[in-house]
């Protein structure tokens, strides 16, 4: 069972030792930093998930190995400071990265309830290395192409510590603004709604044909890469070790290949090998339709804040603030 935040209390530190988040990559060893395989070297105990500790357990002879279940990351900060506070070097492995959806957070969460604060020189003093790993929506966007050349963000679908009212807003708001979205936990034996309400978010605000990526256990022995569309998303094999890339209004798929386009279109024509400006855009300039073009467009619409909120689907106060400010800027010009 996972350990309560407050059964960690302020002890004498013996000697210092020092706690290293490792962040795996995607879990083959290709795909481990060189900082990452020699922290794991430099460390005399080694604790994480035991699916975690089973991709590197080649590089663990000789060492001190702690494996726990699923969900006990609390216990494993707990005790990595425990080892610590023993003088050891503790490596604390995460796949992907320590810092997204990986042990870095409660680490730190456990050892400010414990009274640590980072070192000041003092002998007893315990360090803290945070080691970045690829994390899964950079490993997966890799296999598939380039998903991510614009906007985007993640989502956790896991409902275990976050309730699902903030989850569904969250997925609401990054659907209608039309970023490019990574799921992680997508689903597990216990949690199989999830992603079909992921789904029917979704398709409130994005057409039906939006490309999706499923991509389970990348670069690992059981690899699978599926190419779908949001309205079909929820009947792929989707699972834990899954991570789902939903793309945007201009992301496709051709050749095998998801690709989601910079935007350089929207300035340049490139025919036969040459590349032009469009007319009415400057290289290296913002585009026309950029902040400074689009606030001198709306003042002169001779439209209201109502209509003009309709037009670009913004918050009706903003344009209205926004047509009050230029308007006060317009004024002053004419003195």
């Amino acid at each position: 069972m996972n350990a309560p935040l407050n059964a960690v209390h302020p002890q004498p530190a013996r000697t210092g030792g020092k706690i290293m988040l490792v962040g795996l990559g995607p879990g083959s060893h290709d795909h481990l930093t060189a900082r990452a395989r020699a922290a794991i070297a430099e460390a005399d105990t080694i604790i994480g998930y035991v699916t975690y500790i089973r991709l590197v357990a080649d590089l663990l002879e000789g060492k001190e190995v702690i494996k726990k279940s699923m969900t006990e990351e609390l216990d494993r900060a707990i005790e990595s400071l425990e080892r610590a506070r023993q003088g050891k070097k503790v490596a604390l492995i995460s796949s992907g990265d320590a810092g997204v959806y990986g042990m870095a957070g409660p680490t730190f969460e456990v050892l400010f309830q414990a009274g640590w604060t980072p070192p000041s020189g003092k002998p007893d003093d315990i360090e803290v290395e945070v080691i970045p790993g690829a994390s899964a929506l950079n490993t997966c966007a890799a296999l598939v192409g380039a998903p991510l050349t614009h906007d985007f963000c993640a989502i956790s679908l896991s409902d275990l510590l976050t309730p699902w009212p903030t989850i569904a807003r969250r997925l609401d708001a990054v659907a209608y603004a039309d970023f490019v979205v990574a799921l992680y936990n997508p689903k597990s034996g216990r949690r199989t709604r999830q992603i079909v309400e992921a789904q029917r978010l979704f398709l409130r605000h994005r057409r039906p044909d939006t490309p999706v990526a499923i991509v389970k256990s990348a670069y690992r022995p059981r690899q699978r890469i599926e190419f779908t569309t949001l309205e079909r998303m929820a009947e792929a094999d989707i699972g834990m070790l899954t991570t789902v890339l939903i793309g945007n209004s201009n992301t496709i798929v051709r050749d095998g290949l998801m690709v989601t386009p910079r935007g350089y279109s929207n300035k340049y024509e490139v025919a036969d090998g040459e590349r032009a400006t469009r007319d009415g855009e400057q290289a290296g300039r913002s585009l026309s339709t950029g902040l400074n073009g689009w606030l001198q467009t709306i003042r002169t619409s001779g439209l209201d804040a109502t209509q003009l909120a309709a037009d670009y689907r913004l918050p009706e106060d903003y344009i209205a603030a926004l047509l009050d400010e230029t308007a006060d800027e317009y004024a002053d010009t004419l003195d």
